[in-house]
C-alpha cells in the first residue's frame, strides 16, 4: 500500500514551489476572477433607469412642463435634449443618441384647460426589448396617474392619453436586438485570438528572431501579419450577416455596403488588440488567457445585454474604451434603424484612432525587443 504513493510529498512540493514561482499562474487563477467579479458585480445594474430622451414640445406652457418634471423625476427618463422639429426628434433617435422621443403637442395645454383628451406622441427605439418595455410602462403609468389626478383634483373626465409607438422593431423580435450586437462580440473573437497566436507561434518555433535579423522593420512585420486575418475577418462578417438575413430574418434596414465599410475600423481593432496581446505573451496558453481577458468587458460593457445608461458613472466611462461599444451602435444603427454615414462616422472615427494607437504600441514593443537582440 505504501508503495502506490511513493514519491508523493517529492512530486507535491515540488509543484508547490512551481506554482508559488509562476506569478502569472497565481494571478489568472486568484486574481483574475475576483477582479472581473467586482467589475461586473459593481458595472451591471438590470434595472431599466435613465434611458436617453429627446423632447419636441411644441406647446411650453406650465401643463406641459409639469408632465415633463413627471417623467424626469421617475428616475426613467433622461431628457437629454429639447428639439423644435419632429426632423431633429427623428434623427436623435437614428442616430442611437436616443432611445426615446416626447412629442408634446402645441394644443395640449388648451385641451386639458377645455376638459378634452389630450394625447403625447411616444416614439420608442423598439431594437432593446427590455428599454422598450419599461418606456412603455412608465409613460403609460405616468399618463394614467396624471389623469387620475385631474378627476380627483379638478373633477375632469378626460384623460391624458400617452400613445407609445414602438420603431425599428415593432414585433420586439429577441433576434433583431441581440443577433447585430452578437456579430461584434464573434468578430472579436476570431479576428483577436488569430492574430494573439500569430506571433506566438513563431516564438515557441524560434523562428521570431530570423524575423528580427531581416531588413523587416517591426510595423512592416504587423502589417504583414495583420493583413491576411483582415480579409479573415471580413469574409466571417459576410458569413454572420448571411445567416442573420437568411437563417434568422432579420432585416437590414440599412445600406449593407456601408455596415460593410464601416467593419474594417473594427476588425483593424481587434487584430491590433490581437497582435498587442501576442507581443506580450511568450507561450499560446498565455495569449489564450490574455485574449479572453477582451471577451467579458466586450460583452458586459459595451451595451450588448445591458443598456450602458444604466451603468454607474465610473463604468459608463469606462465602456468608451471598449471598442465593442462603438462597433455595436454602428451594427444596431445600420441594420436596426437605417442610419447613414451622418449618424455613424464618429463611431468608425473612433475605431480607427483606438486601432492605430494599440498598433503603435505593439510595433513599439517589437522594436525594443529588436534593439535588446
Amino acid at each position: 500500500m505504501r508503495d502506490i504513493f511513493r514519491g508523493f510529498g517529492a512530486v507535491f512540493y515540488k509543484e508547490t514551489l512551481h506554482v508559488r514561482r509562476d506569478f502569472g499562474t497565481l494571478f489568472f487563477s486568484l486574481i483574475i476572477p475576483l477582479l472581473q467579479m467586482l467589475l461586473l458585480g459593481y458595472g451591471i445594474d438590470t434595472n431599466i433607469r435613465q434611458i436617453n430622451t429627446v423632447v419636441f414640445n411644441a406647446d411650453g406652457r406650465r401643463e406641459s412642463r409639469e408632465l415633463l418634471d413627471r417623467l424626469k423625476n421617475s428616475d426613467t427618463f433622461h431628457l437629454v435634449r429639447y428639439v423644435n422639429t419632429d426632423h431633429e426628434m427623428n434623427e436623435m433617435i437614428i442616430a442611437g443618441k436616443a432611445r426615446v422621443g416626447i412629442k408634446i403637442p402645441v394644443d395640449y395645454s388648451d385641451k386639458l384647460l377645455h376638459k378634452m383628451s389630450a394625447q403625447v406622441l411616444v416614439l420608442i427605439d423598439g431594437s432593446d426589448s427590455s428599454v422598450a418595455g419599461q418606456a412603455i410602462n412608465v409613460t403609460t403609468s405616468i399618463g394614467l396617474d396624471e389623469s387620475l389626478r385631474r378627476v380627483l383634483v379638478n373633477n375632469e373626465t378626460f384623460a391624458v392619453d400617452m400613445r407609445p409607438k414602438l420603431l425599428f422593431n415593432p414585433d420586439s423580435r429577441s433576434p433583431n436586438f441581440f443577433l447585430p450586437g452578437l456579430t461584434a462580440i464573434l468578430l472579436l473573437n476570431v479576428t483577436t485570438f488569430l492574430t494573439a497566436f500569430s506571433i506566438v507561434r513563431e516564438k515557441e518555433r524560434g523562428t521570431l528572431e530570423q524575423l528580427f535579423v531581416t531588413p523587416v522593420r517591426p510595423m512592416g512585420l504587423l502589417l504583414g501579419k495583420l493583413l491576411p486575418y483582415l480579409v479573415i475577418g471580413f469574409f466571417e462578417l459576410c458569413m454572420i450577416l448571411t445567416f442573420m438575413r437568411f437563417a434568422f430574418h432579420v432585416p437590414i434596414h440599412g445600406s449593407v455596403i456601408l455596415l460593410a465599410f464601416l467593419s474594417l475600423p473594427y476588425i483593424f481593432v481587434s487584430l491590433s488588440l490581437g497582435i498587442l496581446i501576442s507581443s506580450k505573451a511568450n507561450s499560446q496558453s498565455e495569449a489564450m488567457q490574455l485574449a479572453f481577458l477582451t471577451i467579458l468587458p466586450s460583452i458586459f460593457f459595451s451595451g450588448y445585454i445591458f443598456p450602458r445608461e444604466t451603468m454607474p458613472k465610473i463604468f459608463y466611462v469606462i465602456s468608451y474604451f471598449v471598442p465593442a461599444s462603438y462597433f455595436i451602435n454602428i451594427t444596431r444603427g445600420v441594420i436596426l434603424r437605417g442610419a447613414g454615414i451622418s449618424h455613424l462616422w464618429i463611431d468608425a472615427l473612433a475605431l480607427f484612432a483606438m486601432g492605430t494607437f494599440l498598433l503603435v504600441i505593439a510595433a513599439r514593443r517589437f522594436q525594443n525587443k529588436v534593439i535588446m537582440a
